[in-house]
């Protein structure tokens, strides 16, 4: 008997831009792996940290989220979510689960 139950296994070409910023306090690095996967939102990668996260445009408006998520003062919340502004393009959500 199997102890799982396997949900999807799906190989995909994806784009992945990797981008630095730094603010007066701090460096980042991502990667930004767009797929098809996730409702069409970008994983984003912290190189620093190892985290990642699936975020769209519409995610990265909420400064609170983004300082929880990254664990940053509001200061870089703030800066992590103009830089987001600008390189996470804007698009809806894809339906996933399309017949």
């Amino acid at each position: 008997m199997e102890s799982y139950e396997l949900l999807y296994d799906k190989t995909e070409r994806v784009n992945v831009n990797f981008v630095g910023m730094t603010t007066e306090s701090a460096r980042y690095d991502f990667g930004i792996t767009y797929t098809n996967m996730f409702f069409g939102k970008p994983l984003i990668t912290c190189m620093q940290t190892g985290r990642s996260f699936l975020l769209c445009a519409d995610d990265i408006t909420d400064v609170e989220q983004i300082q929880r998520l990254f664990k940053v003062d509001p200061y870089e919340a703030e800066a992590l979510v103009d830089f987001f502004k600008d390189v996470l393009p804007v698009t809806s959500l894809q339906t996933q689960y399309a017949e």
